[in-house]
């Protein structure tokens, strides 16, 4: 029982994880409130890493919500690597699986069955978003 929940535990986190690819050097770590978000790239810049996350496994329920987890996770993998900006390449929506429920009936007598049932299906949709860590040295 307890290793079906250690492994069930590790599957949520691993889902919720923004990976990383270094494309430049690491800096000392900074507070995530530090990193700022670019729309448009600075004047000048340092690339540190390409960042990628999505809002699975982060309890919210409206866009907004799920796009600022997504913000969030950015920041905090940028801050790790000690970058004081991201540069936003791209956010979107991913299919993340569905939410079905169903309740019914059935009554069956001699050579005849009838029954009675409904049920409701929801499509669940997680954002997503990718981004350059940067480091700006004149902000």
């Amino acid at each position: 029982m307890r290793s079906v929940l250690v492994a069930s535990l590790l599957v949520i986190l691993a889902g919720c994880a923004t990976s990383h690819v270094m494309v430049g050097n690491a800096r000392p770590a900074i507070s995530p409130s530090q990193v700022k978000i670019y729309l448009h790239p600075p004047e000048k810049y340092e690339e540190i890493a390409i960042l990628d996350t999505s809002s699975q496994g982060s309890f919210s329920f409206t866009q907004q919500g799920k796009m600022d987890s997504v913000v969030e996770r950015l920041k905090a993998e940028a801050a790790k690597l000690g970058a004081n900006g991201i540069l936003l390449e791209s956010t979107g929506d991913r299919y993340g699986g569905s939410v079905s429920t169903g309740a019914g009936t059935a009554t069956a007598s001699g050579n005849s069955a009838w029954g009675v049932g409904t049920g409701f299906s929801a499509a669940a949709f997680q954002k997503v978003g990718s981004g350059v860590a940067i480091y700006v040295a004149d902000r």
